[in-house]
């Protein structure tokens, strides 16, 4: 494969994939911007290359079985945190399959409430199957989480009017970690990682119970990301203007947070600075709009890359390839907008111009002027379209890292 830039490179380097193939813990540190599951197939990818990538998670799912904790316990949301440690996790040898089969677990969405509370209190009992396949002492760890969070619901009455249709158990588990541990991510996510052997780092963006406000074009304001992305409701028909975080879903207005030292290291740390495909407002811009993220990118002097989503995005409702570059920019530079310049936060974007399906075209004599280079190359494959194929992707992350 070949990329078009000022020069040509050749992807991939077959000598650089073999060695970090064969010492994925030295790989490069690549920083993701993203939440939800669009990266899911990629971060899998990633672990025979890297265990060093680092994956920042927005906090802001309003849908599925997440809101019902969220609205439980008026917490941050944990589902994509989840759904990232486990693509991260060691599924081979050294991983511990029996704790990854029972995270990945959902209990049935059809069941009645007296049958998912009893499957609960199985589990905590350690009579369960997939419980009785975990090795002791991390049982005994995992046990202990799941009676905690049912002692968290407080009464017996109140766990079988819970509604766990659905629920992972992952989830729950990482609920009660996060409680019982004063409502800090980083023990939770901590014990949850060497639980799975997950070869990465995870961390949302801010640790507080944030929703996703996005005033459209006609007038509306939408409260709550579910309501954005066109999978629970029927997608968006107006153009959305502006987004913001808000404390509240009742009476919304932007938020005031600023990021934490830790986070402002996390993100100087990394080799390469990626806002991926997926969902552009609710799981990448989200991300961006905590007070310190743009300046944070803005000091980290390594390279930044641009992925643009090949299928549909229904977020996207009337935006062309050129207004999304626009509206990632103003992001990246809503810290200091005076003075961070175009190329500091934003220097390459990857197109698939001959399989990606994008709306309307760059003007790359005019990026390229702003310090913004685009990169043509093979990203979507038979096997995956309309989608970027990871496979494809991620030799070139590495080779730009």
């Amino acid at each position: 494969m070949q990329i078009e830039i000022t020069h040509t490179i050749d992807l991939p380097d077959p000598r650089r994939m073999e060695l970090l193939r064969r010492n994925p813990d030295l790989g490069p540190r690549i920083l993701f911007f993203s939440g939800g599951s669009a990266l899911r197939k990629t971060s899998e990818e990633l672990v025979y290359f890297t265990h060093n990538s680092i994956h920042i998670i927005t906090p802001v799912d309003s849908g599925g079985s997440s809101a019902v904790l969220r609205n439980a316990f008026q917490m941050p949301a944990i589902g994509d945190i989840r759904n990232r440690l486990m693509a991260l996790a060691d599924r081979g040898l050294r991983g511990n399959p029996e704790i990854f089969r029972l995270f990945a677990y959902r209990l049935p969405h059809g069941a009645g409430p007296e049958a998912l509370a009893d499957e609960l209190l199985e589990m905590a009992r350690g009579e369960h199957p997939l419980i009785q396949r975990v090795p002791d002492p991390m049982r005994k760890i995992v046990r202990n989480y799941l009676q905690s969070f049912v002692d968290m619901l407080g009464s017996n009455e109140r766990l079988r009017s819970f509604d766990l249709r659905g629920a992972s158990i992952g989830n729950l588990i990482l609920t009660a970690s996060y409680l019982s541990n004063r409502r800090h991510f980083d023990p939770a996510i901590f014990i949850f990682s060497k639980l799975v052997n997950v070869r990465g780092t995870v961390r949302p963006v801010a640790n507080a119970d944030l929703h996703l406000v996005a005033e459209m074009e006609d007038g509306e304001t939408i409260v709550g990301q579910h309501l954005l992305t066109g999978k629970e409701v029927p997608p968006i028909e107006s153009r959305v203007k502006s987004v913001y975080l808000s404390a509240s879903r009742q009476a919304p207005r932007p938020t005031t947070l600023g990021i934490r030292e830790k986070m402002k290291t996390l993100i100087g740390s990394a080799d390469l600075i990626c806002y991926p495909m997926g969902s552009f407002y609710s799981s990448l811009l989200s991300n961006l709009l905590i007070r310190g993220v743009s300046d944070a990118i803005w000091r980290n002097p390594r390279p930044k890359v641009f992925i643009p989503s090949t299928g549909n995005d229904p977020e996207l409702f009337g935006h062309s390839l050129s207004d999304q570059v626009e509206v990632l920019l103003e992001a990246l530079k809503r810290d200091d907008p005076a003075n961070i310049k175009d190329g500091d936060v934003l220097n390459y974007i990857l197109l698939d111009e001959r399989n990606g399906n994008y709306s309307g075209a760059l003007d790359q004599d005019a990026l390229a002027r702003r310090g913004i280079q685009t990169i043509s190359c093979r990203l979507v494959s038979m096997r995956s379209q309309p989608y970027i194929d990871e496979k494809m992707l991620v030799p070139i992350l590495l080779s730009l890292s």
